[in-house]
């Protein structure tokens, strides 16, 4: 993947130096609306791509001698903090989204953090399992966590998609545009990584399509920046997701036993009612 940036494509070129412009539209938008404040995460990531740019560039870049070496570390250093902040970013919109709502949110935060260490584990069993190569095992680990939060990035917009009526979310509102953006980029990602590995497109057309889907993205979260945000529907109109956070209110609370028996055999029949 390093190799592709030191390529020189006129037209890739411009697709990728599109990628920080736009960006610092979207930064600049979301300061000036105070939504930096409502998705601090969201917005250090973004910052973090305009950061990232400004020191891959000059490296990938025909006039400045950069040695390789050092372009191959600043890349997959980048990737690992993208990978971090895509995964926090995840779980910012979770919070957004399940805000009114604070057994369910107390229960995802559970699940992404047993995710979070799940995916550390993956990362380590792939760094100690792979022979060693040019790329080397940490860039094998960092590739395939990656493709993971990209999955979760694809299945967050899925969900909210699906369950939006449920949990009064509009497609109005900021949280959807976010995963909206992060579920195109993510799923011409994998896309474009399942037509390659089949021999059905070369490097150069799942670069250009991966970086006109990266613009798109910008471009969404670009339009829902500038727009107000849509109200939710209010929480007593919403009877499925009142229902799970009382089930799940008494299951975490249940009356006091004197046997444990007891006790977990009244929360296994909560959980199926």
């Amino acid at each position: 993947l390093a190799d592709n940036w030191l390529m020189t494509f006129d037209h890739q070129t411009a697709l990728w130096i599109a990628h920080p412009v736009l960006q610092l539209v979207v930064g600049i938008v979301m300061w000036r609306h105070k939504l930096h404040r409502l998705f601090p995460v969201f917005f250090a990531y973004i910052c973090f791509q305009i950061f990232a740019f400004g020191v891959l560039f000059p490296m990938s870049s025909q006039w400045v001698s950069a040695s390789y070496q050092l372009f191959f570390y600043s890349y997959w250093a980048c990737a690992a903090i993208n990978l971090v902040l895509g995964f926090m970013v995840i779980y910012e919109i979770f919070l957004d989204v399940f805000r009114p709502y604070y057994t369910l949110k107390d229960l995802g935060s559970v699940l992404f953090k047993w995710a979070a260490l799940v995916m550390s584990l993956v990362a380590f069993v792939v760094a100690a399992s792979s022979p060693t190569g040019d790329q080397g095992p940490i860039v094998q680990a960092v590739i395939t966590v990656t493709r993971c939060v990209r999955v979760a990035q694809v299945g967050l917009i899925l969900f909210l998609l699906v369950f939006s009526r449920y949990l009064g979310v509009s497609w109005k509102q900021h949280s959807f545009g976010l995963s909206l953006g992060l579920g195109l980029s993510a799923g011409a990602e994998l896309g474009t990584l399942a037509f390659h590995v089949s021999g059905h497109a070369s490097e150069v057309a799942v670069h250009m399509v991966n970086l006109v889907a990266y613009n798109v993205s910008i471009l969404v979260w670009l339009g829902y920046a500038l727009v107000k945000s849509a109200e939710r529907a209010p929480g007593a109109e919403l009877l499925a997701p009142n229902r799970w956070e009382k089930s799940l209110t008494a299951i975490q609370g249940p009356a006091q036993v004197d046997s444990l028996i007891p006790m977990f055999e009244s929360m296994v029949d909560r959980a199926f009612s």
